[in-house]
């Protein structure tokens, strides 16, 4: 299926969401990803395809896909920002299983590392959509107060995840750190019966999971969604 490029949004320092029409009606699950495809000259040698989670709910009409992109980013991502109305692209997908149970009782925990919140906005945007209500605990970490978005999509829901900040400005009030089992242990207490969701850089969500095992979470509580390429949070 193509994709055709509506606008771009800067939602935070070096964070873009990218907005697409696509030719048909795309059939998704809140929380899955495709692969876009977008050539141009000279890619280097990371090529023309990347993996994105889709941060649009199924219910708007535009797809759209959320991404850090800096100087020194690849040859691809210059190529987005470069994007202009109405330029074609292809895809594959959508896949993946980083969705919501189908029982809505289950309880919740959500934890996200940076770009990692992309999925959990889709999710999010989705039960806005449907009025649907599902008991949700919430832990956002970023390097920096600059790196937060999509707060404004989480407070409409009465969502307020506990924002986590590594490096914070000496004005910022919140919750300070590196994410970690520990930390997450101190903020939260999940219901036996609860699962975890784990989305961020692939460092970050193997770690995480490994200790938050250790710590007495199940192997089976756990949902992971790995963003590479990403340094840990």
């Amino acid at each position: 299926m193509r994709l055709s490029f509506d606008h771009k949004k800067q939602e935070a320092n070096n964070i873009y969401s990218f907005f697409f029409k696509p030719e048909s009606q795309l059939d998704f699950t809140a929380g899955q990803y495709i692969e876009l495809s977008l050539p141009h000259k000279n890619p280097d040698d990371r090529g023309i395809k990347r993996w994105f989670t889709i941060s649009s709910a199924p219910t708007e009409e535009l797809v759209s896909i959320t991404t850090k992109i800096i100087d020194s980013s690849s040859s691809y991502k210059q190529a987005m920002l470069k994007l202009e109305v109405n330029d074609q692209l292809s895809f594959t997908g959508p896949m993946g299983d980083f969705v919501l149970p189908k029982l809505i009782q289950t309880p919740l925990v959500f934890i996200a590392g940076g770009i990692g919140i992309t999925p959990y906005h889709s999710i999010v945007s989705w039960l806005k959509a449907t009025h649907e209500d599902r008991p949700i605990q919430f832990i956002y970490g970023v390097k920096s107060e600059e790196e937060i978005i999509f707060q404004d999509t989480f407070e409409k829901l009465n969502i307020h995840p506990i924002v986590v900040v590594k490096n914070p400005s000496s004005a910022w009030g919140g919750e300070r750190g590196r994410l970690s089992a520990e930390l997450i242990d101190g903020l939260i207490t999940p219901s036996p019966d609860s699962l975890t969701y784990i989305s961020g850089p692939e460092p970050m969500v193997e770690s995480l999971s490994k200790d938050m095992i250790k710590l007495g979470t199940k192997q089976q509580q756990l949902v992971l969604d790995f963003f590479p390429n990403y340094l840990a949070i």
